[in-house]
């Protein structure tokens, strides 16, 4: 038992609610986005610090954003030549986002994280509805990429959940891009973020790598199951 706890970080009890957390997160995630409002609070629930929980979410977050992000690009809906400053800046800023958030007093996480789950769970019950034309485009360039991806991706860098909604709505309300165009723009993102936050939680020994693969598998359960429920 010793092994195994040194080795997932919870009990099996707890890795198999862990593992079901992450299938509705997935299931939820392939739906409307936000799945780590579940994910985030169950890891800290089963005892891990903020900064472990953190982590792990990142992990268990890789999978289903970079094989979206994927089909995407597979079929040429989104053109990375297009995207690289966008991509640079994300990439850039989720990092900070995650070398910040390790770096701060796991009691002030403790008391922070609860807020942030409130306000990201108001944001999506009062989510503007984004629209399903394109319109006038009002930032290029630099200014767009430091709000969409910098910003942006800082914030996926520290906490994480609703990223990928505050991706499109930036690239619906900013670039102008229908419904469809911006959140497959945002699944490039979100992987991008994704991808550097989990860099600095990995240089940083903050992954609990058994837990995070058991709650991905879960996590791809649940997109499968909205995809097919969908």
């Amino acid at each position: 038992m010793d092994n195994f706890y040194d080795l997932f970080m919870v009990s099996p009890l707890l890795l198999v609610v862990l593992f079901f957390v992450a299938v509705l997160a997935g299931f939820i995630d392939s739906i409307a986005g936000g799945g780590g409002l579940l994910t985030i609070p169950a890891l800290m629930a089963a005892g891990m610090s903020p900064a472990n929980a953190l982590a792990t979410n990142k992990l268990q977050a890789c999978g289903g954003s970079l094989s979206s992000s994927l089909y995407f690009i597979r079929r040429k809906v989104v053109n990375l030549a297009e995207q690289k400053l966008n991509i640079l800046m994300t990439f850039i800023g989720s990092m900070s986002g995650a070398l910040l958030v390790q770096h701060v007093q796991a009691d002030i996480l403790r008391q922070i994280l609860p807020i942030l789950v409130i306000f990201i769970g108001l944001y999506f019950l009062l989510m503007p509805k984004l629209g399903e034309e394109d319109r006038q485009r009002r930032l290029y360039g630099l200014p767009f990429a430091l709000i969409a991806g910098g910003c942006v991706g800082f914030y996926d860098g520290f906490f994480g959940p609703a990223a990928g909604s505050f991706y499109a709505l930036a690239f619906v309300t900013l670039c102008g891009y229908n419904l469809a165009k911006s959140t497959a723009h945002a699944k490039v993102l979100n992987a991008t973020s994704n991808v550097g936050g989990l860099l600095l939680f990995i240089i940083g020994g903050k992954v609990i790598w058994a837990t995070g693969f058991v709650m991905l598998v879960g996590q791809f359960l649940g997109r499968e199951w909205g995809r097919v429920w969908c």
